[in-house]
């Protein structure tokens, strides 16, 4: 077994794509993903999908292309 429940949440809590702001520094939005940057919508509350939306909307112009970082063990 490789530690993947049947709907992928063990490799969804293992990464978050990132979306830095273009223009403050140290400030982005993130959001639980798997390797590949696949959000899952429904596990998110209605806020985190809001921001999701906004983040993906804003993209070029407020944020930066996302990345898919891996989290910290801890």
């Amino acid at each position: 077994m490789n530690g993947v429940g049947s709907d992928g949440s063990a490799a969804h809590a293992a990464y978050e794509l990132r979306f830095r702001s273009l223009f403050h520094e140290g400030r982005a939005l993130a959001f639980p993903c798997d390797a590949h940057g696949e959000v899952r919508l429904a596990a998110l509350s209605a806020k985190a999908r809001e921001n999701f939306r906004r983040a993906r909307c804003g993209t070029g112009r407020d944020y930066a292309m996302p990345s898919v970082e891996p989290l910290a063990a801890g």
